[in-house]
């Protein structure tokens, strides 16, 4: 088994991407979780954060990073 996330931009959209799957009797689940960290992902990035505020990371301005 596979897992497709599918971040959908309206509630047309919606309609048309769940009449589609409806169509071709496909089994879907709609997890309506938006924007969710992992845990890990929340840890990392605290750190990272705290680097940066510790002044153990530097960053650059967007028109030398891009």
């Amino acid at each position: 088994m596979e897992t497709l996330r599918v971040d959908i931009q309206n509630e047309q959209e919606k309609r048309v991407l769940l009449a589609f799957l409806d169509s071709l009797d496909y089994n879907y689940r709609i997890d309506n979780e938006s924007d969710v960290v992992l845990e890990q992902q929340a840890k990392d990035m605290a750190s990272r954060k705290a680097d940066f505020l510790a002044g153990k990371a530097s960053s650059l301005p967007w028109s030398e990073t891009k």
